[in-house]
């Protein structure tokens, strides 16, 4: 549709016919990218909008038609790390050339890969960038190339691209001068939890755990939290909690280094009362990361009051701005040393940065979110 006929479309208040492409599955918190758009598509229906989400099939994931009145259409995929997504991608791109959409919104470097279809059919496509993923330790090279490749057809070919970050927005400046909109992630208001489930499940007490929430990935940095904390005397308890993606071997790794330390829980992949209680309860939250988009658990774990300690990475610390404390990126004994501080020496410190970490959290809102992404369909940023 030209643009002036989708002008014309949202003056007469014609609702959009939207496409979400990228993600593993809605509802589903596989990754961060999961959770936005269960938030970002519900409040797309409740703005009129006609939405279709391209659910990943996978074996285990129960098969749904509707999602809070998102159709979910499941397009078959394989089970292999490197051929996942572009399989899926080849697929989902194919089968929303003929679903009439108005807009096409490609989620993620990899998936992109396959935009140029829509594209050559003279759909508009918008892009989210969820984080430099060609980055990540858990791809080998080839998988690398790909993503990277999906970079780059979502710079050449999109019409939108957003940013979650600002570091991320000079790096499509400098490497591409492509120039992208920021649209930040946001989150949803928290429900608070006493200690009951966790008290039950896994023998944890408010404020007698440090927290470690995402997923079991390199990236995320989670051997240098275990290496770090097992050198510190403490009665706290280390909760790792969260699932593998395509990273199984790293995650038993993982339960070998912390052998033999039995001050260090592993809960698996976690959703519900059980992760609203763990964040609840934390004394506070670590997030150790080399490479982020926007980490949705780091806006969580602000929304529910924790003091919050992550990695210094632009990703990391834009988000917190000022409002916790960071450690030098892959320093386990710098990590260490901060943790120890929080530990021993900083109880007014924690209450503080709880304070500020709630306040900080109120200006990430979901409908904000919603509300410019809508207006790039409309190309009126």
């Amino acid at each position: 549709m030209p643009i002036s006929e989708r002008m014309d479309t949202v003056r007469s208040g014609k609702p959009l016919r939207i496409a979400f492409i990228g993600h593993k599955r809605i509802p589903g918190r596989e990754s961060g990218i999961e959770v936005a758009l269960e938030q970002i598509t519900r409040l797309l229906v409740k703005k009129g909008h006609k939405v279709d989400a391209y659910n990943r099939a996978k074996k285990g994931y129960e098969k749904i038609k509707d999602f809070d009145g998102v159709k979910i259409i499941t397009i078959p995929t394989i089970s292999n790390k490197s051929l996942d997504a572009p399989v899926y991608s080849f697929f989902a791109a194919i089968r929303s050339l003929f679903g009439g959409y108005d807009v096409v919104h490609y989620h993620a470097e990899g998936p992109c890969m396959m935009l140029w279809l829509n594209k050559l059919f003279g759909q508009r496509v918008v892009v989210t960038i969820h984080g430099l993923d060609w980055q990540r330790a858990k791809w080998n090279r080839l998988a690398s190339e790909m993503i990277l490749f999906g970079e780059r057809c979502a710079v050449k070919y999109a019409d939108e691209v957003i940013v979650l970050s600002r570091n991320v927005q000079q790096y499509f400046k400098d490497t591409y001068n492509r120039e992208t909109r920021y649209i930040p992630n946001g989150v949803v208001e928290p429900t608070l939890r006493d200690d009951a489930y966790i008290r039950s499940t896994w023998d944890l007490q408010k404020d007698e755990y440090i927290l470690f929430l995402g997923r079991i990935v390199p990236e995320k940095g989670v051997h240098y939290l275990i290496d770090a904390y097992k050198t510190i005397s403490t009665n706290k308890k280390l909760v790792i909690a969260g699932g593998s993606s395509h990273t199984d071997e790293y995650y038993e790794s993982l339960k070998r280094r912390a052998a033999g330390d039995n001050r260090i829980v592993f809960t698996g992949f976690i959703e519900g009362i059980g992760l609203e209680s763990l964040y609840s309860n934390a004394y506070f939250y670590v997030l150790p990361s080399d490479v982020e988009g926007m980490p949705i658990s780091l806006l969580e774990a602000m929304s529910y009051g924790n003091c919050c300690l992550t990695s210094n990475i632009p990703e990391c610390t834009e988000v917190l701005n000022g409002n916790s404390i960071s450690f030098a990126k892959s320093n386990i004994e710098d990590l260490k040393n901060k943790m120890s501080e929080l530990l021993f020496h900083n109880e007014a410190t924690i209450k503080e940065f709880r304070r500020k970490s709630l306040e900080r959290a109120k200006e990430y809102d979901w409908n904000n979110v919603a509300k410019k992404t809508e207006e790039l369909y409309w190309c009126k940023i």
